[in-house]
């Protein structure tokens, strides 16, 4: 689980401040982060079906706002793809 210190540091880094957490690029490095953690849980925990619906929503919800972005600032949807190193 994130706590609040890393999720204004991943504000800040692609928000410009700590208070920015409505841009696209914020919400998608933020969904990254949270993804990376549960999917090292489901590793561990190959029978965790809950989690695993969540990380399935959570990729979702990903990709609407990854599709988002590409519709409406392709620029920004490439600087985001590679520096969150996410395939698309």
């Amino acid at each position: 689980m994130l706590n609040q210190a890393r999720k204004a540091e991943i504000a800040k880094q692609y928000g410009g401040s700590e208070a920015n957490t409505g841009l696209p690029e914020v919400q998608i490095a933020l969904l990254t982060e949270h993804i990376s953690l549960l999917a090292g849980h489901l590793e561990t925990h190959k029978k965790d079906f809950h989690s695993r619906r969540g990380l399935m929503q959570m990729v979702s919800n990903r990709k609407k706002l990854l599709n988002y972005l590409m519709k409406n600032d392709i620029r920004r949807y490439r600087t985001i793809i590679s520096a969150l190193s996410i395939r698309k």
